[in-house]
């Protein structure tokens, strides 16, 4: 399995750390459908919509620049609706009634979870554009492609400030799902390797908006360091309530599914001092590995007046709709097996990277390489 070279920013909230418009007249016969699954409501809906504006984007600039294979692309969206069992379900319709060759989903590494099996059933490919969950990469399902890095590399990234940011203990509070037990374990480990103290492991449910119980047995364990994996809506209520109950520890985020604009907006105050990891720095489009892709998006992004705060996770969107369409591109058709196949050698400059994939051994799953 070859290692991605992960590069990430250290945001602070109020500070940089530094590092469906679908063509009505089209008929089915005259565009190249693509399903996206994301959680448009519930939980996590907040990243799911900015995720598949990102898509839109990318879909009207293809179409603008003339489509592929001579045709436009169509994004058929689904809400997933944050749950697995309706992501599951999105798939199935995507697949069987809308007849797509080739999917984008679906956020949440429970959700895409859910719907691997679907995947192997009928043997359609899905870009994975957000999940950082290591069991999808590992499961051995040939039909994922990862664009996004696990939580064991987000981790492995982060190692060198747990010195330099002088953390000495660290609890962690996490959404008790794939994401959040995830980045806790590989957080806690690598904190561990570095000498650091591991306090209390904390989680709650997806929907809690009560967490006074997890932040008090925090607060006792008197660490210097909160890790805090959910998503954006859970993050501002977390702050909100840490700073009613005068937590001292320093609050970092992990996953990247927020960003401190959000957080400034919907948690006032409560957001100073908090830090936060992202995948894509839109402050600084400069100093990315590809700033002409990312000045475009970024430029296609405030066109449409869409919230600054979305671009940390719209871009998940843009990129993985342009892995998709090279995709078809190599395959030459529209056809779910031809793409699975041309997926494996495409290569794409991505707002976050260089994107390609190679095979997992001993298994076939897949994740792609973002040489920043």
């Amino acid at each position: 399995m070859k290692a991605t070279a992960l590069r990430f920013a250290l945001a602070a909230a109020g500070t940089a750390l530094g590092a469906l418009l679908l063509d009505g007249a089209a008929s089915a016969q005259d565009t190249i459908k693509i399903g996206v699954t994301q959680p448009l409501t519930g939980a996590f809906a907040a990243s799911g919509n900015y995720v598949a504006q990102g898509a839109k984007l990318a879909e009207e600039a293809i179409n603008t620049a003339g489509g592929v294979l001579g045709k436009k692309i169509e994004l058929i969206v689904e809400d997933n609706k944050s749950n697995p069992t309706e992501a599951a379900a999105t798939a199935e319709k995507l697949i069987v009634k809308d007849k797509v060759p080739v999917m984008l989903g679906a956020w949440g590494s429970g959700l895409t979870l859910a719907i691997m099996p679907k995947l192997e059933e009928y043997k359609v490919p899905m870009v994975v554009e957000t999940s950082s969950s290591g069991k999808i990469t590992t499961s051995g399902n040939p039909y994922i492609f990862r664009i996004s890095p696990t939580s064991e590399m987000e981790a492995k990234a982060f190692t060198p400030l747990f010195k330099s940011l002088g953390i000495k203990k660290a609890d962690f509070l996490s959404t008790n799902n794939d994401f959040g037990l995830g980045a806790a374990k590989e957080f806690s480990e690598a904190a561990t390797a570095q000498g650091v103290q591991v306090g209390v492991r904390e989680t709650m449910d997806p929907k809690a908006t009560d967490f006074s119980a997890q932040l008090a047995k925090i607060k006792a364990s008197g660490g210097d360091t909160v890790f805090v994996t959910t998503a954006v809506e859970q993050i501002t209520l977390i702050l909100k309530q840490a700073k009613d109950q005068q937590l001292g520890a320093r609050i970092i985020t992990t996953g990247g599914s927020n960003s401190p604009e959000q957080l400034i907006q919907q948690a006032g105050e409560a957001a100073n001092g908090s830090l936060h990891l992202v995948f894509f720095t839109p402050w600084f489009t400069d100093a990315v590995k590809n700033p002409d892709v990312a000045n475009k998006f970024v430029a296609a992004w405030n066109e449409k007046k869409y919230p600054v705060g979305g671009l940390t996770e719209g871009f998940r969107g843009w990129d993985g709709i342009h892995v998709i369409v090279e995709g078809i591109k190599a395959a030459g058709k529209a056809d779910s097996e031809a793409i699975t196949t041309a997926l494996w050698g495409v290569k794409v400059k991505g707002i976050n990277g260089d994107i390609a994939f190679i095979k997992c051994l001993p298994f076939t799953s897949s994740r792609s390489t973002a040489a920043r």
